[in-house]
């Protein structure tokens, strides 16, 4: 797994700068204004700090300071499927929701994650949903997709903009996505339908970083070489990308944007691939 210099420093830059924009957008918003279909401003931010503690547990190697039950048996269970159900069970037993509580606590887990990380560098590996293996750059680029995404939910709930810079969105597929595939996915993906038979490759190419081809064979995902003749190829607008698999805009609207294109060979298999590779929405 390579981690270049250029993208181990963006996503420690982007990830307490993007958190001091969320925080500026929630400072005198209404704690109870709904963000989604089961979540307030105030839920929202809980499951960040969630997500943002048991970051630091997993890049100190211990446990993370949550109530509740002991989390290592939910999170090694947990797949993209049962995700919500695990956020459900998890913001049960964490009720705090005073909002300057909550931001301040994100500041201070985002302070020793950064902190940790820079100790250990971007390549050492941590245990995460399902048993996946990933990267430590990864684990932080999927923190500040995380606050790109709640950002967008809040911002779109109060009446106002969120802006997500495309080359931080890249940072989800780049070394995120590739990351846990590269180490090993585990039973992140599992799922009870048929597992489909040969294989497939899909290009994806976005507008700010190089193309890469994961390749589905009877089953299974690994990232190889491009393919200069991919069944699937996908060019793409990072921020649209990650709006659209975690289910805030549709493909329709994305493609008519001009923020998302299918060709190849066989562009018609892209939902049979996104089918394995698919992300909790």
């Amino acid at each position: 797994m390579m981690v270049t210099a250029d993208q181990w420093n963006r996503v420690r830059e982007s990830v307490p700068a993007v958190l001091r924009r969320l925080l500026a957008l929630v400072d005198g918003a209404p704690p109870d204004r709904a963000v989604t279909a089961h979540w307030t401003l105030a839920d929202t931010l809980a499951h960040l700090v969630t997500v943002s503690t048991m970051d630091v547990a997993l890049v100190r190697d211990a446990a993370p300071d949550l109530p509740g039950r002991p989390l290592g048996d939910l999170l090694a269970a947990t797949t993209v499927d049962t995700v919500a159900d695990m956020n459900r069970r998890i913001l049960a037993d964490f009720t705090e929701r005073d909002v300057p509580t909550l931001g301040a606590r994100l500041r201070s887990d985002v302070d020793e994650l950064l902190a940790a990380a820079s100790e250990i560098g971007p390549l050492p590996q941590v245990s995460w949903l399902g048993g996946a293996r990933l990267p430590v750059a990864g684990l932080l680029a999927h923190l500040l997709n995380e606050l790109n995404i709640h950002a967008w939910d809040i911002a779109r709930a109060t009446g106002a903009r969120w802006e997500i810079d495309p080359r931080d969105a890249a940072l989800f597929f780049d070394l995120f996505l590739v990351g846990v595939v590269r180490c090993g996915y585990g039973r992140l993906v599992d799922h009870d339908g048929p597992v489909r038979r040969g294989r497939l490759s899909v290009t994806f190419r976005s507008t700010v970083s190089p193309a890469v081809t994961f390749v589905l064979t009877d089953g299974l995902v690994t990232v190889e070489d491009p393919d200069p003749r991919p069944d699937v190829r996908v060019s793409y607008d990072p921020a649209t990308l990650g709006l659209m698999l975690f289910g805030r805009v549709s493909r329709v609207r994305a493609m008519l944007a001009g923020k998302l294109s299918v060709g190849g060979r066989r562009p018609w298999l892209l939902p049979t691939f996104m089918a394995t590779m698919r992300m909790p929405s």
